[in-house]
């Protein structure tokens, strides 16, 4: 599947939780399927994702988009069945209005003199994004993780313009340790010496190393690296590289710093940890919910699920659970993971509305 990305400006002004505005945002977005007018789903990305969701943009591609397992033509999310969006969120780097764009007022990019952002924010623009592609209603709303994030805040703040929404590995707010992941990232980058510069490639690869680390569980470490020592049978007793796990990590910080903004980490992963709707009380406007949790993920718990799911029925919102049993941790839902696969698949095409 040969896809290509789209971009929009969103003209006008946009004030933002914080108060203040941004002008005239642009937004990164790609689609996949025919649209016949009541078919459309929304799948929002998670904090190191972006709008390439399925699909390749030319045959030589090495990798296809971030989510293209469960995305295509009879898969998870049918795109024989269905019309999918997926945008890059406000503060990305990935073609939508975030740090690194250029500011109108001052003709230089944004930096940290962007404004902060929330989940709320991303998902207003995200709105904007439906009314100008004219799509009143959605079929449903998809994501995990951030993404799982943005859909409930979806329901919160637009009740009518879903049939049904699937928060997948999330939390009704960012738990405490979380927040203090993202704080040594955000820490890790700041206090790189090139920050101010505009490049501190190795205070981001070092705040991806931690961040990833939350991604794995401890059955997926072992299963993968063990002890297992990094091109050699015996330790060389000094301080390089010894183990596969630490070079597994030093490929996934340096191949981070290849494809995104450092100031772009700072403002998203400060919108998370922003994100709280554990005193919001969600409408009933007839929306079907379908919480999904992984077994092994402890940054957002299945404890944390279920949280989800009390709250949509205290609030009369009909609403389906399901722990995948699974060694993989938080990124499980990322993988090649047939059950869960099987699960969406099932909700989506099946679920009476």
């Amino acid at each position: 599947m040969i896809v290509r990305t789209k971009s929009v400006k969103l003209k006008g002004t946009h004030k933002l939780e914080c108060g203040k505005i941004l002008k005239d945002i642009t937004v990164a977005y790609e689609t996949y399927g025919e649209y016949n007018g009541k078919n459309a789903i929304l799948i929002m990305h998670a904090l190191s994702g972006d709008a390439h969701a399925a699909g390749k943009h030319k045959k030589s591609d090495k990798k296809a988009g971030w989510w293209n397992l469960y995305i295509g033509p009879g898969k998870a999310i049918d795109t024989n069945k269905f019309f999918i969006i997926c945008a890059n969120v406000l503060g990305g780097c990935k073609g939508t209005t975030g740090p690194a764009s250029i500011n109108p007022e001052t003709g230089k990019k944004y930096k940290t003199s962007f404004p902060i952002i929330t989940i709320k924010d991303m998902v207003n623009v995200q709105a904007k994004l439906l009314d100008h592609l004219k799509i009143e209603k959605l079929h449903a709303v998809v994501g995990g993780s951030m993404g799982g994030m943005q859909v409930l805040q979806f329901v919160a703040s637009y009740p009518e313009r879903a049939k049904l929404a699937i928060p997948i590995a999330t939390s009704l707010k960012q738990p405490p340790q979380a927040i203090a992941f993202h704080e040594v990232g955000r820490q890790a980058i700041t206090k790189d010496p090139k920050w101010k510069k505009g490049n501190p490639e190795h205070g981001l690869s070092i705040a991806r190393m931690v961040s990833h680390i939350t991604y794995l569980s401890e059955e997926a470490m072992w299963d993968k690296f063990g002890r297992k020592l990094q091109g050699k049978n015996a330790l060389s007793y000094d301080l390089n590289t010894e183990f596969q796990v630490e070079s597994y990590l030093k490929h996934q910080g340096f191949s981070f710093t290849q494809r995104f903004d450092a100031n772009s980490y700072l403002y998203i992963t400060r919108a998370i940890d922003y994100f709280d709707l554990t005193k919001h009380n969600f409408q009933n406007t007839g929306l079907k919910t379908f919480v999904l949790s992984i077994s092994s993920d402890w940054l957002y718990s299945t404890d944390a699920c279920k949280e989800i799911v009390n709250k949509f029925v205290r609030s009369g919102i009909n609403t389906s659970f399901v722990e995948i049993k699974d060694d993989s941790g938080h990124d499980a839902f990322l993988l090649n993971k047939p059950k869960i696969m099987k699960v969406i698949k099932g909700f989506i095409e099946n679920a009476k509305i």
